[in-house]
């Protein structure tokens, strides 16, 4: 069955980027400090790593993050989803005003412009066909911006959530939670290592 997994990298004080983000600074002034697990060498931020995007069908981002890994210091062979990991699933953007090209064509973008639920349901959509072709149940990952993952969380549409708690404080930046309905989780697995404490919720 395809599953919507929120999964973002997160500071102690609930932050997904530092201050300041921007197209040319996409996670903000020491946001870098969040994605030092993503890098590791340990073999169970590996095994994370790996686990998470070999199981991903398809991909939903917001627009904001689409001009980050699109634009011109963004993804690589070496940078991009799961690099070195797994193969190129589907992507979903979100957004108003789809762009006129895009840098990575490789890859496989859909653009939606009628919002996030519908972006959801494509990208759903994409993962179930994928699962169909490779034979084993492959998941929608909502992996930001934290607009993103928030606003999908707050209306419902997660059914689980993964985060990537780094051991830093940012101070300020895009927080994650900023209000909403209240949810009740289930925590499902803890992985800590020296760069992240990585918890599984399913959303109840």
């Amino acid at each position: 069955m395809t599953r919507i997994i929120a999964d973002i990298s997160v500071s102690l004080d609930g932050f997904v980027t530092g201050p300041d983000p921007g197209p040319d600074n996409g996670l903000g002034d020491g946001g870098e400090a969040l994605h030092t697990w993503a890098f590791s060498e340990d073999a169970d931020d590996r095994r994370v790593l790996r686990e998470s995007t070999a199981g991903s069908g398809a991909v939903v981002l917001g627009r904001r993050l689409f001009d980050v890994v699109d634009g011109p210091g963004g993804w690589d062979d070496q940078t991009g989803y799961g690099a070195g990991e797994v193969g190129k699933p589907a992507f979903v953007v979100v957004t108003s005003s789809p762009p006129r090209s895009v840098r990575l064509t490789d890859l496989d973008w859909t653009f939606v412009s009628t919002g996030l639920p519908d972006a959801v349901a494509a990208a759903r959509e994409r993962a179930e066909a994928a699962s169909s072709q490779r034979g084993e149940d492959l998941d929608v990952v909502l992996m930001g911006g934290g607009a993103t993952v928030g606003s999908a969380f707050d209306a419902g549409l997660v059914d689980v959530l993964r985060l990537h708690l780094a051991p830093v404080v940012l101070g300020a930046g895009t927080p994650l939670f900023t209000g909403g309905a209240a949810r009740t989780l289930v925590r499902r697995d803890v992985v800590p290592t020296s760069t992240a404490t990585h918890l599984t919720y399913d959303v109840v």
